[in-house]
């Protein structure tokens, strides 16, 4: 373990600090730009920032990503934010935390598996929407020169990359941050800047606890966005952990990143900062910068500070037209266009389940509820797939005078009227055979089926056997079923 941890902190040490101030200098415009979104001082961003990025490299489960404030947690408290303010914001960012942490040992991190790519396709492209609409009240009501420092903005942060040398070292974000403040400076342009939206930090931050009164109603306001943060923040975090496990072609330990979130939004709760989780352009360019180990997340978060802290006066310029930019680049980023094309090509249930989470994030702006609702429709349309595979073979043998079913398929709760239908209960025969070598019963539903089934065959006369019982499908018959409990019949049959 200790020879792990070495090779964590110490195994990449020049290429791990380097990556990590470029993603310090790429973190700094849009940290601000998140607590824009949230609706508090620029501040809280980039203190969230900093603590998150410092403390997940200590207790992370996936070495080398980047875990900062983000849009998609950000997106979460604006009404939070707007009805109760800061210090409100602070307790269900700790609430947040812990709820994290408490996922984290109940393994709830397995439940990844029910988020399909229809799902995760809808989730990003929702997001993307509402990262758009969140830079709507900026472009309203306002100068001409706003306009045309955000198409600028854009020109420079597409066009950039393309420079020779520089293009792809320094990140475009940056470039268009520092371009467009030096323009502005020097034409005077009256447009809204940074220093219009709150003030900056210029000192470290200092432990604070949340000046709130800790009692029932405080965590009835708190804990609906507690919740819906600590679901979104763990979906993209693991989500973002899938994508640098495949990048660097190593695993990473799920558990532990859901702990590991739940603590750096506690401490970035009780240092003053908002909520966050990893964030997937900012890991990315760490992998691609040389950042492998837990140094550079480290690196990140010390880095934006120090930027921040002794350059405040000169962020303070920023023109929010900026802001504005890198969040319309992030925009169309995290968009997946391809999407579209695929709507003619793909399942119409994946199709379905896509449209499904944008409509319903878009709409609640709740990212979590977005998330859940296609992972209901998508199993919905499972259950009904998995129902049609269903299906049963009878044969007669004359000289017993005995019909056989050979039932195939999985019978559970969208099956089970399939199955009941299948059998012919007015066929005048002596026995019934019913093989279910190849079938397996799920759930009381199917047991309730197979119990109608039987109870209705013996009152024509018949005398029925089940043969070929899997071991599960038989401990669940032998706890539920009724067929063979003549006190219980009248029950399953409607008292008929």
């Amino acid at each position: 373990m200790l020879l792990l941890a070495k090779q964590d902190w110490l195994g990449n040490i020049r290429g791990d600090i380097l990556a990590g101030i470029v993603v310090a200098i790429a973190l700094i415009p849009e940290a601000i730009a998140f607590s824009i979104i949230a609706g508090v001082d620029p501040k809280v961003g980039l203190y969230a920032s900093f603590a998150i990025a410092v403390i997940i490299a200590i207790t992370g489960g996936r070495v080398g990503m980047i875990s900062a404030a983000t849009a998609a947690t950000a997106l979460l408290m604006v009404t939070l934010v707007k009805d109760h303010g800061l210090q409100y914001l602070l307790v269900a960012t700790i609430l947040a935390g812990v709820l994290q942490i408490v996922a984290g040992y109940l393994n709830l991190h397995k439940f990844m598996s029910f988020v399909s790519k229809s799902v995760m396709t809808g989730f990003l492209n929702a997001l993307a929407i509402l990262i758009f609409m969140a830079q709507l009240p900026e472009l309203t009501n306002v100068t001409w020169q706003t306009y045309a420092l955000t198409v600028a903005g854009l020109g420079i942060i597409y066009l950039f990359p393309f420079v020779p040398m520089v293009g792809k070292i320094l990140p475009s974000p940056l470039i268009t941050i520092i371009v467009l403040t030096v323009f502005v400076y020097f034409m005077g342009f009256d447009v809204r800047t940074i220093g219009d939206m709150g003030q900056l930090p210029d000192t470290l931050p200092i432990f604070l606890w949340p000046d709130v009164p800790l009692n029932l109603e405080t965590l009835a306001i708190v804990l609906p966005y507690s919740l819906s943060i600590a679901v979104v923040g763990l979906l993209e975090s693991l989500m973002t952990a899938n994508v640098i496990d495949e990048l660097t072609d190593s695993e990473s330990d799920k558990k532990r990143e859901c702990k590991g979130q739940g603590l750096a939004n506690i401490g970035s709760g009780l240092l003053g900062g908002m909520a966050g989780c990893a964030m997937v352009g900012q890991s990315i360019i760490n992998v691609k910068s040389g950042g492998r180990g837990r140094l550079s997340s480290m690196a990140a978060g010390v880095a934006l500070l120090i930027l921040v802290v002794f350059l405040g006066d000169l962020l303070s310029l920023v023109p929010m037209a900026a802001l504005v930019a890198v969040m319309i680049m992030v925009s169309i980023g995290t968009f997946n266009w391809t999407s579209i094309k695929d709507l003619k090509t793909n399942p119409t249930s994946a199709t379905t389940v896509m449209i499904a989470t944008v409509i319903v994030v878009v709409w609640t702006h709740n990212l979590a509820l977005g998330v859940i609702t296609g992972i209901l429709i998508g199993s919905l349309f499972m259950a009904q797939r998995l129902s049609q595979f269903m299906y049963i073979n009878s044969s007669y043998d004359e000289a017993s005078d005995t019909r056989t079913y050979n039932v195939v398929g999985q019978i559970f709760f969208n099956s089970s009227d399939k199955f009941i239908a299948l059998f012919d209960y007015k066929e005048a025969v002596d026995k019934v055979i019913i093989d279910v070598h190849r079938a397996h019963f799920w759930d009381i539903t199917a047991v309730g089926a197979l119990d109608k089934v039987v109870i209705k065959l013996r009152r024509e006369g018949a005398e029925v056997s089940i043969v070929g019982l899997n071991e599960a499908s038989e401990t669940l018959l032998d706890k539920f079923a009724v067929y063979d409990k003549p006190d219980q019949i009248d029950k399953i049959m409607g008292g008929h």
